[in-house]
């Protein structure tokens, strides 16, 4: 199947749409309304029609959208009806809990490889993703066809090792170092930083 061309926030209200559509089946409900979907999606009902509208048409006046096969359509537009492969970059403290995460794998994600600096096996043990020495990243992702990764490095190192991922082939990277990546027009970056969810959070504290 031919992958649909589809705005960037819409890919990402879309993954969130899917999160929801899992839990639904994982409690065996069968049809959701609209409203309800948006509602625990966070989105206006409108949008989340607009948004489906994307995938095709779906649901049925009265009766709301079929679980399954919504959920089925969304995995079919975004690509993922397998396991796509990601690596992790940056094994310390945060790296390490990183990869003991099981909703990777729950959401069809799959951590293949990680790399570090100065590979502690310790740090990987009990998770089964093998740990490689940073210098063999490139051509780890070259041979193995990684289009993902996750860097979880020091700031100071985060350009260089971002540049290295782009030079390999990488095309979407989750950056969970505190620092803005300078990367071409092509590749794709989602950033994480903690500390500034933290202090937007601190916002609505009395």
């Amino acid at each position: 199947m031919q992958k649909i061309e589809l705005p960037r926030k819409a890919v990402y209200r879309l993954s969130v749409y899917q999160r929801c559509l899992q839990r639904l089946r994982e409690n065996d409900v069968e049809t959701v309304s609209s409203e309800a979907l948006a509602k625990a999606a966070g989105v206006k009902p409108t949008q989340l029609r607009k948004d489906l509208g994307y995938v095709g048409q779906f649901g049925t006046r009265g009766l709301g959208y079929n679980v399954e096969t919504l959920a089925e359509a969304i995995t079919a537009a975004l690509g993922s009806t397998r396991l796509q492969p990601v690596i992790l970059v940056g094994v310390g403290n945060l790296g390490s809990a990183l990869l003991r995460y099981s909703g990777f794998r729950k959401e069809g994600f799959e951590v293949i490889a990680s790399f570090d600096r100065y590979p502690i096996k310790d740090r990987v043990k009990g998770t089964g993703v093998p740990l490689h020495p940073a210098e063999e990243m490139e051509d780890y992702i070259a041979s193995h066809a990684v289009k993902m990764a996750i860097l979880a490095v020091p700031a100071t190192e985060a350009q260089t090792v971002a540049n290295q991922l782009v030079r390999a082939g990488v095309q979407a990277i989750l950056n969970f170092s505190p620092t803005v990546l300078d990367v071409p027009e092509n590749v794709y970056v989602n950033n994480v930083d903690l500390a500034i969810e933290l202090e937007s959070l601190s916002y609505f504290i009395r």
